[in-house]
């Protein structure tokens, strides 16, 4: 019998498919420090952002034949090394990007319209002094629709943006490294009928983003050893005031620099789900009135994670299958 490890767990609907192909499907954390041993005991391991597999995990473990990690980002696997030794890696690279996505206007809903700050100072409201004086702090918000928005990155997860974004009415300003056209599809749907949209979008250079975008969303890997795609000086490029959203990984956005930033006025606000010192948050963000926080929810959604337990499920029994 085939088992296999899903130390970061798995959804019920991709255990079901396993059982029901006669895999065993083991879901019992095994902490970083014992992985090693542990995986002498499984054919394969499935992984979220939690566990980490490494080349001596690789090296411990010649049994191991399979490495799956349920998302779409693989920093967390030394992914060519695996490859190297002859193992399989894979991934859900389309399971996830609608809840990302999702979350990506919840921060920018949220911080346009101030609603991470009024969630805070609203519990306080006990007098009609204090909620006339929140009233009028509050009443400056703006509304998305006709604002740009740049997206560095744009694969599965930046594609669903730019659909939300146009959707909304919203300037959408793509970057992606071998710059090219990408169609996408926009689907509209009513009541009655379905309708559908291509839509040709034509990434720009990546300053041109920077100094034209009213926002900033990321969703690009961060690879072990990388530098950041925003730091000090690419925020010097940008507009007064803009907004950056961070849902991709903790270091894509140099948090110092950003901080530098907020505290400056440069960037007016920030939304981040990931960090870099994960699971610790630096201080200064968690209180900055200017920064909307998440604790790395992007693809946590019922509808994702059962959407990746099918998808990695069938791509695992898949490849035991035919091998």
């Amino acid at each position: 019998m085939i088992r296999i490890l899903a130390n970061d767990g798995i959804d019920a609907a991709g255990k079901k498919l396993f059982t029901d192909a006669g895999f065993e499907i083991v879901t019992d954390k095994v902490p970083q420090d014992q992985l090693a041993t542990a995986l002498l005991n499984f054919d394969g391991i499935l992984v979220r952002s939690a566990t980490q597999v490494r080349q001596e995990h690789i090296d411990a473990c010649p049994n191991l034949k399979l490495i799956g990690r349920a998302g779409v980002g693989m920093d967390n696997i030394d992914v060519a090394y695996a490859r190297e030794k002859g193992l399989h890696v894979v991934n859900t690279p389309d399971a996830s990007s609608q809840s990302v996505a999702e979350l990506v206007f919840a921060h920018l809903f949220t911080m346009t319209r101030f609603l991470h700050d009024a969630n805070r100072k609203m519990p306080a409201c006990d007098s009609k002094e204090i909620f006339d004086s929140l009233k009028k702090k509050y009443s400056s918000g703006i509304e998305l629709k006709g604002k740009t928005l740049g997206i560095i990155g744009f694969g599965k997860i930046g594609q669903t943006v730019a659909r939300m974004a146009l959707g909304l009415g919203m300037k959408v300003m793509p970057f992606k490294l071998n710059a090219a056209d990408v169609k996408i599809e926009i689907d509209f749907f009513q009541t009655h009928s379905n309708a559908s949209l291509m839509v040709t979008m034509k990434c720009v250079p990546f300053e041109e983003l920077l100094s034209h975008s009213d926002f900033i969303t990321l969703h690009v890997p961060f690879p072990k050893g990388a530098v950041p795609v925003i730091a000090a000086k690419q925020i010097a490029l940008m507009k007064q005031g803009v907004g950056i959203v961070n849902t991709a990984r903790g270091g894509v956005v140099a948090e110092g620099d950003l901080l530098d930033g907020l505290n400056s006025g440069k960037i007016g606000y920030a939304a981040l789900d990931v960090f870099e010192g994960e699971p610790m948050i630096r201080k200064e963000l968690r209180e900055h009135p200017n920064v909307s926080l998440s604790p790395h929810i992007g693809g946590s959604t019922k509808e994702a994670q059962e959407r990746i337990g099918i998808e990695l499920a069938e791509k695992v029994i898949q490849l035991f299958n035919n091998n």
